[in-house]
């Protein structure tokens, strides 16, 4: 749970205001220039070693810190193409077609896609 805490403290404030917006929001993401981002604009990215559908996250521990996971908020259903899966440090993560979906802590604005490609892992989320 500690890192957990610790991500929190680092999120940009757009960030953490867009997990205020979720607990109102039935779709947490939507589609911007032909990639999902979370509703404030903020990209969000799949990790190639997560396996669709697994319902886990191989982004742990300090990978987390950097990828950070889009937070499911209790209350939320789920609809469509989005699932949520259940992390190592007991959060609930938002996945698209089964992949788990995160933040890049260098991106800081809209628009901004810093992390894709990063260590050819890590790619844009794309409906």
């Amino acid at each position: 749970m500690n890192i957990f805490l610790s991500i929190l403290k680092n999120l940009p404030a757009v960030v953490l205001a867009t997990f205020a917006l979720l607990a109102w929001a039935q779709a947490p993401t939507r589609v911007t220039n032909g990639m999902l981002t979370d509703v404030t604009g903020i990209t969000l990215y799949t990790y190639d070693r997560d396996i669709p559908g697994s319902g886990k996250s191989t982004c742990t521990g300090t990978c987390a810190a950097d990828w950070m996971p889009l937070i499911s908020i209790d209350g939320i259903s789920v609809q469509g193409d989005y699932s949520i899966v259940d992390r190592d440090d007991v959060t609930r993560q938002w996945a698209y077609k089964g992949k788990p979906l995160y933040y890049w802590y260098k991106d800081k604005k809209p628009g901004d896609k810093n992390g894709d490609g990063m260590g050819e892992a890590w790619r844009v989320a794309k409906p």
